[in-house]
C-alpha cells in the first residue's frame, strides 16, 4: 500500500515541493490517517486472502532453518549504512530549517554512503532508471510550458467554478478525482500536472478557512488510488516483477481485483478524515 508521509511515495515530495511542506507537516497531518488505513488494511488483507493463511508445516521447517546471519556478508558495511540512514532521516527531519530540499538530502546520502561504502560506483549508476528520469524531466518541462501558457490557470478557475468555490467540495472532489485518475495513469504524472493547478486553486478559493486541506486531499488521493492498479504507482510494477520473477505471476485484473477494492475503502476512510480533522475541528 503506498504510504503517505513525504518519503513514502515519489508524488508526496513532488507536493512538497510545490507548496513548501516539510517531513514533520507530513507526519502531523496524515500520520494518525495512516495508522487508521493501515489497521483496516490488514484487516481486509486478513479477509480477502484468507484462505492463504493455512499451516504448512514444510514451509515453517524451511523458515525455522534459515540464518540471518548468511544474509549479512559485510557487517561493516551494514553498520555505516544504517549511520547513513539515522542521519538522512534526521535531515529529511529538519530540511525546512536546513533550507534544503528532500531531493538534495537524498542525494547527499547516496553521495555519502557510495564513499563510505569504498566500491566502484559505476554498478550503482547502472542501476539508476536514467530513461525514468529523462521522461520525468520532460514532463516537468511540459508542466512548466502549461503554467506559462495559462492551461494551469485556466483548469485551476473550471475546478473552483464547478465546486462553486466551496472548500470543501473542492476537496472531495480533489480527493475522488485524483484517486480515479491515479489508477489509470502513475500517479507521478499525474502528480507533476495537478500540483500546480492545486496551487492555483488554492490562490483563487475564498472560502474564509484554511485551504492547505487541498494538499492532503490532492496526497491522499494521488497516494491511495495508485494502489487500484499495477501502473497506478511504480512501486505497483516493482512488486509484480519481482513476484513474477519468484515464480508468482501477478496478472494486470488480479491486482485490479484486490487493489481496486483496497484503494475504494481506504479513500472512504480518508473522506470524512479530511472533513472531521479540517472542516468539523478545524
Amino acid at each position: 500500500m503506498q504510504q503517505c508521509p513525504l518519503i513514502g511515495d515519489p508524488p508526496n515530495i513532488i507536493i512538497a515541493s510545490e507548496a513548501g511542506l516539510s517531513y514533520l507537516d507530513f507526519l502531523v497531518h496524515l500520520a494518525p490517517l495512516v495508522v487508521v488505513l493501515m489497521v483496516a488494511f490488514v484487516g481486509l488483507v486478513r479477509v480477502l486472502f484468507r484462505t492463504a493463511f493455512t499451516y504448512d508445516p514444510d514451509r515453517v521447517a524451511e523458515v525455522m532453518a534459515l540464518d540471518e546471519r548468511e544474509a549479512i556478508t559485510d557487517p561493516a558495511l551494514l553498520v555505516r549504512s544504517l549511520v547513513v540512514l539515522a542521519v538522512v532521516t534526521v535531515a529529511f527531519v529538519l530540511h525546512g530549517v536546513l533550507h534544503y530540499d528532500p531531493s538534495v538530502v537524498a542525494l547527499l546520502g547516496a553521495g555519502l554512503l557510495v564513499l563510505l561504502a569504498r566500491r566502484d560506483p559505476a554498478p550503482f549508476l547502472r542501476e539508476v532508471e536514467w530513461p525514468t528520469l529523462a521522461f520525468f524531466a520532460g514532463l516537468f518541462v511540459m508542466v512548466g510550458a502549461l503554467v506559462k501558457t495559462g492551461v494551469i490557470d485556466a483548469l485551476a478557475r473550471a475546478v473552483a467554478a464547478a465546486t462553486g468555490g466551496n472548500l470543501l467540495a473542492a476537496t472531495g472532489l480533489l480527493l475522488w478525482v485524483s484517486a480515479l485518475l491515479s489508477a489509470i495513469v502513475d500517479n507521478i504524472p499525474y502528480v507533476a500536472t495537478m500540483a500546480p493547478v492545486t496551487d492555483q486553486l488554492i490562490q483563487g478559493l475564498r472560502d474564509g478557512r484554511d485551504p492547505t486541506v487541498l494538499w492532503w486531499a490532492l496526497a491522499l488521493g494521488a497516494d491511495l488510488g495508485g494502489n487500484a492498479t499495477v501502473i497506478g504507482a511504480s512501486a505497483n510494477v516493482v512488486v509484480v516483477g519481482l513476484a513474477e520473477r519468484s515464480g508468482y505471476k501477478i496478472t494486470f485484473w488480479e491486482f485490479t481485483k484486490y487493489g481496486g477494492l483496497i484503494a475504494l475503502a481506504t479513500i472512504l476512510l480518508a473522506m470524512p478524515y479530511l472533513w472531521i480533522r479540517y472542516f468539523l475541528l478545524g
